[in-house]
């Protein structure tokens, strides 16, 4: 039996590299500062109890699945270092796991990981509102079938280099699918559940309107890890 430790995440501004100011800045604009300043204090919130959970956690062996990671060896530890100079508890809590003896493991296809933060890009850079609602189209048409790929890429990875009797961590964003695509002999371990994580980014959108569900998952996010 194979075992995978499953952390569906949300991404830390400093987890998205050159557009992070952006993100930040149409966020504010978009909800508020007080609101957004909220909102990230829950993220970080979050990934301090992700961080805890794995302290206490014997890893020696693991081997380690990352959201975009598309290198292992000195490519991806530098990728790591970095991550960690950028602020990213996500890299934090992987660095510490790869200290006590956890493997990193090249998770993802640089193409398909290039094509999708590419047309982010273009949204985020472009210069009229045409522009930007023709890039934001064009991500929306060819998104799904993009994050399937990826999801169809990692599932394969995962199965391909997690043996009998290992123990593999993933972390990877929630709306994510890959549990279904493994294959049947894994126990797996859900740190966090993936739907309601899902419900707290879709319900970020409409907030006003679900105020009171949206304040019980912030609290759910950074509650105690039990599993």
């Amino acid at each position: 039996m194979k075992k995978l430790i499953y952390v569906p995440i949300i991404h830390m501004s400093a987890d998205l590299g050159s557009i992070a100011k952006q993100v930040d800045k149409r966020g504010i604009a978009g909800f508020g500062e007080e609101f957004w300043k909220r909102h990230r204090e829950t993220i970080s919130g979050f990934w301090d109890i992700i961080i805890k959970y794995f302290s206490n956690l014997e890893a020696r062996d693991f081997k380690i699945y990352q959201d975009g990671l598309v290198a292992d060896g000195k490519v991806g530890q530098k990728i790591v270092e970095e991550g960690i100079k950028g602020g990213s508890k996500n890299y934090e809590v992987i660095n510490d796991l790869l200290k006590r003896g956890a493997i990193l493991v090249q998770t993802e296809n640089f193409n398909l990981v290039k094509e999708e933060r590419d047309r982010i890009v273009k949204i985020t850079q472009a210069k009229t509102i045409t522009r930007k609602l023709m890039a934001y189209l064009k991500y929306r048409l060819a998104k799904n079938k993009l994050l399937k790929k990826r999801d169809n890429y990692i599932a394969k990875r995962i199965d391909e280099t997690l043996n009998h009797g290992e123990t593999g961590i993933l972390f990877v964003g929630a709306y994510h699918n890959i549990i279904p695509k493994l294959s049947k002999d894994f126990q797996l371990t859900e740190v966090k559940e993936a739907k309601k994580v899902r419900d707290y980014q879709r319900l970020l959108l409409h907030y006003r309107k679900n105020e009171e569900e949206f304040e019980e998952l912030a609290k759910y996010l950074i509650s105690p890890v039990v599993c």
